[in-house]
């Protein structure tokens, strides 16, 4: 990991950086930061941020504790947001929620409430393109085959909540979830068989597990509709999440991957809790340098 020191002097660098023309190419790539590594910033504060160094969308997060969580976010606060987002020119393709497809009965009650929340908030937002959702599986890879049934009927109860409301859930394969990898994650999507549940792809946690990149890509990219993009070091059982550019991914080569595949749409910056729970975490400065590594890779990829 660098330094603190190395790493504010890296963001203070990066007005020196070309940037990328904010407002995506129709049919591109673009660049985007997720809200869930601003949670300490004012939400107008982040967007006016995430605008000024160049990302063309954002996720939101919807997380308890944040300013976006359903509870909280006021039907003013909504309006306003929505208003900033416009003026700002930022896309938000996506809200994160926090479920789990191995809860007990009263937290899966919870899970589908959440679903229409977020829903709701979507709409609110956007009405003609409401944002999709995306979170994690749960569990542990160990108990994959003591639970996948249940999870099966878990996620069937999710899709038919999201196709009443008519949004899509994106579920992302995490190194330390039951859902662990690409074969799972399809596993579960083809015994659901429903188009409100798709994939939000991150390497990541591919990347952990030695899992070849153009493999998961072309596996899973037919039916993502969402991407996350941090950096990892360690193995399984033992990791820790990095920024983009401070790991191993060659993201030349993973921007020329995607496009190879035919995916167009937001690669959105995910700040793992592992990174912004630490004493000196500073979130401007995090997004800044993201930015620096994702944007120049982008640009030779061409």
């Amino acid at each position: 990991m660098p330094t603190r020191r190395h790493f504010l002097h890296t963001a203070l660098g990066f007005a020196a950086l070309p940037q990328l023309t904010r407002a995506a190419a129709p049919g591109g790539i673009s660049l985007g930061f997720s809200l869930y590594g601003m949670k300490t910033l004012p939400l107008s504060e982040a967007l006016k941020t995430c605008a000024e160094i160049g990302y063309a969308n954002v996720e939101f997060a919807l997380n308890a504790g944040y300013p976006t969580e359903p509870k909280v976010f006021t039907t003013e606060a909504r309006k306003e947001a929505a208003r900033q987002l416009s003026t700002l020119k930022l896309d938000l393709p996506c809200l994160m929620v926090n479920l789990s497809l191995t809860a007990d009965d009263k937290a899966h009650a919870s899970s589908l409430q959440t679903i229409r929340d977020a829903a709701q908030v979507a709409r609110d937002l956007n009405a003609e393109r409401p944002a999709i959702l995306e979170t994690v599986c749960g569990g542990k890879p160990a108990t994959w085959e003591q639970q996948k049934a249940g999870m099966v009927e878990r996620l069937k109860s999710w899709a038919e909540t999201a196709e009443k409301e008519k949004t899509t859930i994106t579920i992302k394969a995490h190194v330390g979830s039951a859902v662990n990898s690409p074969e799972r994650l399809l596993w579960l999507l083809e015994q659901v068989n429903s188009p409100a549940i798709q994939v939000a792809y991150d390497y990541s946690h591919f990347e952990l597990q030695g899992i070849d990149m153009e493999h998961s890509m072309k596996l899973l990219l037919p039916r993502t509709k969402f991407i996350h993009v941090k950096d990892s070091t360690g193995e399984p059982g033992k990791f820790q999440f990095l920024l983009p550019g401070e790991g191993r991914t060659d993201y030349v080569k993973y921007f020329t991957t995607l496009k190879q595949h035919g995916y167009q749409g937001p690669v959105v910056v995910e700040v793992s809790g592992q990174i912004f729970n630490k004493p000196g975490y500073e979130p401007v400065a995090a997004a800044k340098k993201s930015y620096a590594a994702l944007a120049g890779a982008l640009a030779k990829a061409g």
